[in-house]
This record gives C-alpha cells, structure tokens and sequence, in this order.
C-alpha cells in the first residue's frame, strides 16, 4: 500500500488540476502571473523568510522553558530543512516530523522534550491563527454574508484548538488518557512513546509566561504571513481588504494539512479558486494567486533544499567537515 501510497497522491494532485485548468482561462492566468507585480512577490518572499527565523526562535524559547539550549542558526537550517522535505511530503506536517526526528538524533536522551515542543509549537500556531480569525470576524462582521459557512468551519476549528488545549494541560484528561487511551498503543510499541510525549507537552502548563510570550509573537507572524497572501493577490491585481485573507488564511492552513496530495498541491489551487470566488474574484485571477502563493512556499524552502543537497554530498566533495560540526551536517 505504501507503493502506491505516493503514485495516487500525484495522480489526485494531477487531477484536480486538470480539472482547475479545464475550467480556467490557461491563457489568461499565464499572462496574469507573467505580468504580475514583482515587487508585490518579492515583499512577500521576505516576510516569509524572515518570519521563518522568528519561528525558529520560538521553537529556541520552547526548548529552552525545559532546559534544553541549541543555536538559533541549527535551529533555523532545520526549520528550512523541514520546509523543504514539506515539498515532497503528503502535509504541511511532514516537515514537523522532519525537525523532530532531526532534533531526535542531536539529542537521543530527549526525544520527548524535542517531539513535545514541535507539538505544542504548532497548537500555539492553531492557536494564535484562530486569534486573528477572531479579530478579523469582529471587524468584518456583517460584510461578508457569502462567508457564513467558512466562519462556522473556523468556529468549530477554534473549539477543536480549546479540546486539544484541555487534553494537553488538565491533570484530569491526563489520567484518563494514561489509564484508559495510552494503553491501547500497547500492541504497536506506542504506549510509553506516547506516554512520554503527553507528559513532555503537559510540563507546559508551568511554562505560563513562555507559551504567553511565544503566542503573542506567534499572532505577528501569522498576521505577517497573511498580509504575504494578500500581496500575492494584489501582485495580480486581486483587489480585496487584507481582512479577507485573515478569513481566508485559517482555512489554507488546514487545507494544506490534507494528505491526498504531495504538500496540498492542486488542492491548495482548488481552495483558492472557490473562496475567492465567492467574492467575485474570477477563477483565473484566483488560481494565479494560489499559484504566487505556491512559489513564494517554493522558494522559501530552497535554503532548506541547498543544506540537504550539501549533506548529500560525500565527505571528499565537501572537504574537511569544520570543527563542531557532526558528519551530517548538523552541529554537534
């Protein structure tokens, strides 16, 4: 099953654009990207490289709330490094999986504390994104009546987000997820992984003042990177208040976590076309927005590309491995 695990996942992406495509003007959205605002793409390529060390250094602040201390610079290579494995992989999770396993093998006797602090770093994401969701909604109450059924899956996102948060930190649920959930994991190896991890993300509850700090600069990056989208819209000449990219944002986000495809690709396309078409932004204008969007993530991740192309080379190609550095690349 795993064989063709990947085939069907291009042949799902392949035919959701093909169905995109034969439903646009490829001419038309050939010649909106060709003449978009470069300025516009270029503003955005930079917020999101720059919000990428400011992930990083959240990620540092977490680690370092349970006394584990790493370089800003490791750590911001293997947010790239994750980023460019989440090109290739089903979700824009399999780049978490990539920095905690990475993580994992720098630090073996931490391997829960390394897994517990990618987790709680993307609930603290969730979180702070549904944050903007509720700011954007207040403001934009009452404009967007072709909206109602994106708030109600954004309202039942944010409840999903405050499940998560009670299983995380109640002393509570935590007995009953290690009396009577954990143990199911028994007959897979799972049980004490699992076990481990919970308690790893349930030391959370006493780190108040970090998961505070790390939420609030978690709302300016994600605003950041939604203003990022919206200028990929403006780049084509899609004219609409950045408020509908705080609505829109929340709901990519998810999109991109469906595992049907290799990193959302045609679904990604597909979200764009139907949510901005709703507010009367043509298909082809959409679909070359989601497109921009697409190549802004590319090009992110190239840093990431160019430090594993470098740990696939050999030793002599490299020449002598620098001191304090481990022979795959990663400090040591």
């Amino acid at each position: 099953m795993r064989r063709l695990r990947y085939p069907l996942q291009i042949l799902v992406s392949v035919g959701i654009l093909a169905f995109l495509l034969y439903h646009i003007d490829v001419g038309r959205t050939v010649e909106l990207v060709r003449e978009s605002d470069v300025r516009y793409v270029a503003l955005a390529l930079a917020i999101f490289l720059v919000t990428t060390w400011v992930m990083a250094w959240r990620w540092q602040l977490l680690l370092a709330s349970k006394g584990i201390r790493e370089p800003l610079g490791w750590l911001t290579k293997l947010y790239f490094v994750g980023y460019a494995a989440g090109q290739v992989l089903p979700t824009s999770m399999g780049g978490d999986a990539v920095r905690i396993v990475e993580h994992a093998r720098r630090r073996p006797g931490a391997r829960a504390e390394a897994a517990g602090a990618v987790v709680i770093e993307r609930v603290i994401g969730a979180t702070g994104t549904l944050l903007l969701v509720a700011v954007g909604l207040a403001v934009a109450a009452g404009r967007y009546s072709d909206l109602e059924a994106v708030l109600w899956v954004e309202l039942a996102g944010l409840l999903t987000v405050l499940v998560l948060g009670v299983l995380m930190f109640s002393r509570r649920t935590r007995r009953l997820l290690e009396e009577r959930i954990f143990p199911l994991g028994r007959r897979v190896r799972l049980e004490k992984p699992l076990e481990r991890v919970h308690l790893a993300l349930h030391g959370y509850r006493d780190q108040r003042g970090v998961l505070a700090f790390t939420l609030a600069l978690t709302v300016v990056t994600q605003g950041a990177r939604l203003v990022a989208i919206w200028m990929c819209g403006e780049a084509v000449g899609v004219d609409l208040s950045p408020l509908v990219y705080v609505i829109l944002g929340p709901l990519l986000f998810l999109v991109m976590l469906v595992p049907f495809t290799i990193n959302g690709f045609g679904v990604r396309e597909a979200f764009f076309v139907a949510f901005l078409g709703r507010l009367g932004v043509e298909s082809d204008a959409a679909f070359a927005t989601g497109f921009l969007f697409y190549v802004v993530t590319v090009l992110t991740s190239v840093p990431g590309a160019v430090i594993l192309l470098w740990r696939s080379l050999p030793p002599t190609v490299r020449g002598r491995v620098r001191p304090g550095v481990g022979p795959d690349g990663s400090a040591s």
